[in-house]
């Protein structure tokens, strides 16, 4: 398989991310991928670049699937790269080719498509608890293996605020209206999270490391201290999963420590759209008949 991975940083936020935990957000997007899926080949592109060579319609076309990854990005800010990213968006709905965005991805696709993203009444940091299935959601394959709760990773500032005409909300918390959609769009077909299913837990502590001076002004912590605290227990689970004490301390469970559980959504998505998709696409190319001249 074949796999186009969308930055939505800009090269500066790349930068400071790789300073943090070694890699952009892309390129963690890659290393879960390269984990699911060992033997797929995978490009990345950065649509905020200006300079960024970006593939046309017929060249998305020819990738199984493409993935948007999360960042600072505010699309409603209609900055120069949040639209270079909408607009690409757009292209990949017009190719067919099956898309998956977390976070500032899920946001990106929104509205590219219709939809409308605002500032976050409650923002979530380092945990999105509780989520839960909408009527939508009950059977929708994206979320195939989680239960009737669950927590996930999620580090986000901005949520969506409308959805387009005819996206399903599959799930949702009582901090965030939208936390999981399936968007049908121009010929194409995307599923997104606002959590990140792709990112480990030491890049979780980091991303609260990098806010800490925003946690601390919206009252999630007293201190940096207190952030500290909270990052090192992130590290600690990343690095020993197992650790009964340190799940119980985050309060979390297997769905956030375990790996496997952590990325059921960007699995199902592969399972469940982008592979149909691609037997489709091979049982239907075009074969040309091959004339016999008659004896």
């Amino acid at each position: 398989m074949r796999f186009l991975i969308a930055e939505s940083e800009t090269a500066e936020q790349r930068q400071t991310r790789r300073d943090d935990v070694g890699q952009s957000a892309g390129e963690s997007f890659a290393a879960t991928l390269h984990v699911l899926e060992p033997g797929a080949a995978i490009d990345i592109i950065a649509p905020s670049d200006p300079d960024e060579m970006l593939p046309d319609r017929s060249m998305l076309a020819r990738y199984d699937a493409v993935f948007v990854s999360g960042s600072p990005l505010h699309v409603y800010d209609e900055t120069p790269e949040a639209l270079r990213q909408i607009a690409f968006m757009r292209d990949v709905f017009a190719s067919g080719t099956p898309s998956f965005g977390s976070c500032a991805g899920l946001q990106v696709a929104v509205v590219a498509a219709g939809g409308t993203v605002r500032p976050a009444d409650k923002r979530e940091a380092g945990l999105a608890r509780r989520l839960g299935r909408t009527e939508a959601g009950r059977e929708h394959p994206l979320l195939t293996g989680r239960g009737i709760a669950w927590d996930a990773p999620a580090v986000h500032g901005d949520e969506v605020a409308s959805l387009p005409d005819g996206a399903l909300c599959l799930a949702t918390n009582a901090n965030t209206a939208v936390q999981a959609v399936e968007i049908r769009h121009g010929g194409g077909v995307f599923w997104g999270v606002q959590y990140h299913p792709e990112l480990s837990l030491g890049e979780i502590g980091a991303a609260l490391r990098r806010q800490a001076d925003s946690l601390i002004e919206a009252g999630f912590v007293k201190d940096e201290a207190a952030v500290e605290k909270q990052a090192v227990l992130f590290d600690a689970l990343h690095a020993e999963p197992e650790r009964v004490d340190l799940r119980w301390q985050l309060g979390v469970d297997a769905e956030v420590a375990d790996r496997e559980c952590r990325t059921r959504e960007i699995a199902n998505f592969v399972t469940y759209l982008v592979k149909p998709t691609r037997a489709h696409r091979l049982v239907t190319v075009e074969v040309r008949p091959v004339e016999v001249e008659a004896v």
